[in-house]
This record gives structure tokens, C-alpha cells and sequence, in this order.
């Protein structure tokens, strides 16, 4: 792989994921804050993405695999979306805002996919090439936390506008134009069927993938309890609103140590199997610190277990299912997946976790956070459970 190649699809990569990184892990004390609204309604506004993840599928991954090279369909949306972030950033009412992001969403949510799909198809080994550029998206996910602390630390960002939003917006015009000066990626001689990933259903009648898929499916709707709560929560405790989206990236630099350290020998020396179980006990052991509530140290350094947990257990989840699957239903078996857990386990759980914060908030308006977290923790602990009685999958070296 050439320098220039490299070059091009770490960017593509670190560009990919800043954007995401820069609102979704503080827009929520700006919706429950600023803006006053429910967490019904902060968790509709969240549930935006992961709806339009569910469909994407079907519409982004068809036009790019059929009609048009990937890079001009990138470039095409992320200028669009870059331009509703900056409207949406303006917006101060929830429909107006909801309407908004929805349209972002749909455009947003198949670039997930397909910038993966410039990736793979450019690589001569993905085995040991793609991890080097996949972790520059985790890098932008961090410096853009990074870089909008480093704006609010001027005192310089307009006021009753999201922050987020604008730094989101910006960075979605860059991703658009640079998209441009992506390798030329045209759509398949022969486009696959669209609904292919239909054909994994099949793979729910093994026990063992059918443990994995549902606790998966669970384990998906209770993250939505650090991604919606956490920015609020931690200013409530104390940290000041400038640092709140820098002190969050704790969760991806742990990310970035699993993946490059840890998963390895943890798939070495464990196996898949007490892997995944590690990963599903990393988030209960998190949610047990924030309903300690004190000290606040301890409960920022508890945001890596965010980082551990996704990359054992998700990362991990796709190593497994890559290993079960058929050959020539793997890419299916990774879509239907991937529905599942970021499609409806994220919509489901961004609705649960609204409900229960609006549920435990005072006539004060304050959220009662111990029982807020406890909820998440007793639900983590269980699926833990059922994974280590339940999933014993019949794979070399899975223990």
C-alpha cells in the first residue's frame, strides 16, 4: 500500500467519524439543558441515526453499488448534510430540530458503511491493514472532543446555538469536498442482490448465533444510557461544560488500547467466548461507579470501560460472526447484525433510556441519577449472566 493510498483513507476515516464524534457525546446537555426539552424528546433526536440505520441498507449502499462511484456519493452528502448540521445548529425548537437531523441521518447513515467499502476495496490485505486506518476514525472521534473543549474554553461560541452542531457541520463540508480526492471507487459490474443480508436469517437457527444475536440486541439498547445521560450527568458532578467533551474521550482512548493491545491477547489467552463476556461486564461495572457518584475521579476514569466494553464485545461480535458464517453469507451475516444491534437496539434503547429519565426527574428538574444508572447496570449484569451459562460456541480456542 502506497503513502498517498494510506494517506487518503486514514483521513477519510478520521473525517468519517469527527463529525460523529463531534455532537453525539455532548448534544444531549445542550437538548436537556439550553433547549429544555424532555428526555423523550433528547432520546427521539438521538433515535434519528439509528432509524436511518436501519434503512440505509436499502437506499445509500443501492445507489452507490449501482449508479454512481462511492466517492461522489460521499461528497454529495456529506456537503448536504454539512449544511443541514449548520441549519440545525441554529434550530431551537424539537420539530424543527428533529426534522432536521432526521434528514442528516438519512444521509449520514450510509457513509458508514461505504466508507468501509473504499477501504476494503482498496486494500491488498485487509487482515493486516484495515485495523492501522479504522483507528484514525477513533482519532477523530477524539481530537474533534478535543477541539470543541478547546472552543469553549475561549468563551468565544455564539450563544443559545449548539457548538456541537456547528463543529459537526463544519467538519461534514470538509468530508465533502476532500471525498473528492478519494480513489476512484465505481459501483460492482454486478450489483448484488439488495436484499442478500435476508439470506443470514438462516443462521438463527444455531442456537449459539442466536444467543449472541439476542444478547447482542439487549446489550445495544442499555449503551444508550452512556450516550444520551453521560454529558449531563457529569455536570451535574461538578465538570465544567468546556471540559465535558474533552474528559468524554477517556472512553476512546481506551477504545484505541483494547484494539491495539488488549483484544489480542485476550483472544489469545481467553478466547472468544470469555471475551465477549468481559466486554458485556465492562459496562455494568461502569454504570455501578456512576451510581456511586463519587468520587468524581473515579467516575471519569470508569468512561474507559466504554472503550473496553465496545471493542471486546462489539469489535469483538464481528470477529465471531465473521468466524461462523458461511462464506458466502458473511457480508449478509455482518449486515443483519449490524441492523440489529446499531439499527434497532440503538433505537429501541434511545427510547428507554428518554422514558426513564424523564420518569426519575424532579419537579425541580433535576434527574435522580443513582436509579437512572442502576437500571442499565441490573439489565448488563444479566445478559453477562446468560452469556456465560448460555453461549458456548463450538470454535477452536473459544473456551
Amino acid at each position: 500500500m502506497s503513502s498517498l493510498l494510506y494517506g487518503q483513507l486514514s483521513l477519510m476515516m478520521f473525517l468519517e467519524y469527527a463529525i460523529w464524534g463531534a455532537w453525539a457525546p455532548v448534544l444531549a446537555a445542550y437538548l436537556l439543558g439550553q433547549m429544555k426539552l424532555s428526555g423523550k424528546q433528547t432520546g427521539w433526536i438521538y433515535a434519528t441515526l439509528w432509524l436511518a440505520c436501519i434503512i440505509s441498507p436499502f437506499i445509500g449502499g443501492q445507489i452507490a453499488d449501482r449508479w454512481i462511484a462511492t466517492e461522489y456519493f460521499l461528497a454529495a452528502v456529506h456537503l448536504a448534510g454539512g449544511v443541514l448540521l449548520l441549519v440545525a445548529a441554529w434550530q431551537r425548537s424539537f420539530w424543527g430540530l428533529f426534522v432536521l437531523m432526521g434528514v442528516y441521518s438519512l444521509l449520514y447513515a450510509p457513509t458508514l458503511a461505504l466508507t468501509n467499502s473504499v477501504m476494503l476495496s482498496h486494500l491488498t490485505n485487509a487482515d493486516t491493514q484495515a485495523g492501522g486506518i479504522r483507528v484514525w476514525g477513533t482519532i477523530g472521534w477524539i481530537l474533534a472532543g478535543w477541539g470543541l473543549a478547546m472552543w469553549r474554553r475561549t468563551g468565544k461560541q455564539p450563544v443559545n446555538v449548539s457548538d456541537s452542531l456547528l463543529l459537526a457541520g463544519v467538519l461534514s463540508l470538509v468530508m465533502g469536498v476532500f471525498s473528492l480526492a478519494l480513489p476512484h471507487t465505481p459501483p460492482p459490474e454486478h450489483p448484488g442482490n439488495p436484499l442478500a443480508f435476508l439470506t443470514a436469517l438462516n443462521m438463527l437457527k444455531d442456537p449459539m448465533f442466536l444467543v449472541f444475536i439476542v444478547i447482542s440486541f439487549v446489550v445495544t439498547t442499555e449503551l444508550q444510557f452512556y450516550y444520551v445521560p453521560t454529558a449531563p450527568f457529569l455536570e451535574d458532578l461538578g465538570v465544567q461544560n468546556r471540559n465535558v467533551p474533552a474528559v468524554m474521550t477517556v472512553a476512546q482512548i481506551a477504545e484505541i488500547l483494547g484494539m491495539w493491545l488488549l483484544l489480542p491477547l485476550g483472544m489469545q489467552y481467553l478466547g472468544i467466548r470469555w471475551v465477549l463476556v468481559l466486554g458485556v461486564v465492562a459496562w455494568p461495572l461502569r454504570y455501578i461507579i456512576f451510581a456511586l457518584m463519587r468520587p468524581v475521579w473515579l467516575i471519569i476514569a470508569s468512561l474507559g470501560f466504554h472503550g473496553i466494553g465496545y471493542t471486546f464485545f462489539f469489535f469483538a461480535g464481528q470477529m465471531f460472526v465473521d468466524k461462523v458464517a458461511p462464506p458466502d453469507i458473511r457480508a449478509s451475516a455482518q449486515g443483519l447484525i449490524l441492523i440489529v444491534t446499531l439499527g434497532f437496539g440503538n433505537f429501541i434503547g434511545t427510547q428507554f433510556t428518554g422514558v426513564i429519565l424523564d420518569y426519575f426527574k424532579t419537579k425541580e428538574g433535576k434527574f435522580r441519577w443513582r436509579p437512572i444508572f442502576l437500571i442499565p447496570c441490573l439489565l448488563t449484569v444479566a445478559c453477562a449472566v446468560a452469556f456465560i451459562i448460555f453461549f458456548r460456541p463450538s470454535l477452536p480456542n473459544a473456551q
